[in-house]
């Protein structure tokens, strides 16, 4: 039987949290003297001090860092529990939110969200397109269900769905492509480079070659083809998002003597696949199956 409660632990990381009883107080909506007492109760329970007052500052002890790590670990569980047991007794779930990064090919994702919407038609699906780590941090933010991203997690499930080829490209008229002999980077670094923005918030991180002396930044993939479409630039692009432009010729490999095409891996990851209800499950069924369907090049 244990001695403290669930509630007796939030009321205790609440104190951490907000800096002070009465701060825990006013956001929890408890009243001091509640955890005033649920604190005492853990003190005198286990025999540890979790507090000290420092003028009137409420500081947690070193011993109270080591159980707060704990009480955290065993609230967090504790939700999932909950979230898990919800599935269950809804059912079907009536919404289902994905991230996927913009070099994932478009084509694929829609026969994978018709697929899936086929045998859920009430669904709602909403879908967030993301750049680099954006898709990770939208998922460790739990604004997403799934997520496909170039990152793997370092805890929850990630698995690798397919290669995306990128090749360096610019329009047919680019200066570069005036170039008779292969081109270095040294090659590059005079002309402008189109780069699309990692779409995270928190933690962003550039990718691919930057060293190009002037550089656009822009938010989606798209506007980067259309930029180099139009002559303003170029940029390793994926293959799977270009296929038609190269073939009618709007774009044209770049001639590099090294490094003109590139490859990374993209994956599905989500945190908790307990908490996944039948659609999910749908989904990342239909997923696995495109992707084990993608031309050898993209796979």
């Amino acid at each position: 039987m244990l001695r403290v409660t669930l509630e007796q632990w939030r009321m205790f990381r609440a104190v951490v949290e907000y800096g002070g009883f009465n701060q825990a107080s006013q956001n929890i909506h408890k009243s001091q003297s509640s955890i005033h007492n649920a604190v005492q109760k853990i003190e005198n329970t286990l025999g540890v001090q979790l507090f000290r007052v420092e003028g009137r500052k409420t500081l947690v002890t070193e011993a109270g860092e080591l159980m707060l790590r704990r009480a955290n670990y065993l609230l967090d569980e504790a939700a999932k529990i909950e979230a898990v047991g919800q599935t269950l007794g809804e059912g079907i779930e009536s919404q289902l939110r994905i991230a996927v990064d913009e070099i994932f090919p478009q084509e694929l994702l829609y026969k994978v969200l018709d697929a899936t919407s086929s045998q859920y038609p009430m669904l709602r699906i909403e879908l967030m397109e993301s750049i680099l780590t954006g898709a990770k941090e939208l998922l460790a933010n739990t604004d997403v269900d799934i997520a496909i991203s170039p990152f793997t997690l370092a805890d929850g499930f990630s698995e690798e769905l397919c290669q995306i080829d990128f090749i360096a490209v610019a329009s047919p008229s680019h200066a570069l492509h005036a170039i008779t002999r292969d081109l270095t980077l040294e090659d590059l670094k005079s002309h402008r480079q189109i780069v699309v923005r990692d779409s995270a918030i928190s933690k962003r991180q550039d990718d691919g070659w930057l060293g190009a002396n002037q550089r656009w930044t822009v938010g989606h993939m798209r506007t980067s083809i259309d930029m180099i479409s139009n002559g303003l630039g170029f940029a390793w692009l994926p293959v799977s998002s270009i296929s038609t432009m190269l073939k009618d010729g709007r774009l044209k490999p770049l001639n590099l003597e090294h490094n003109g095409k590139r490859s990374t891996p993209l994956h599905l990851i989500f945190n908790d696949g307990d908490r996944l209800g039948p659609a999910a499950r749908t989904f990342i069924g239909e997923l696995r199956y495109q992707s084990m369907n993608l031309p050898a090049s993209e796979s």
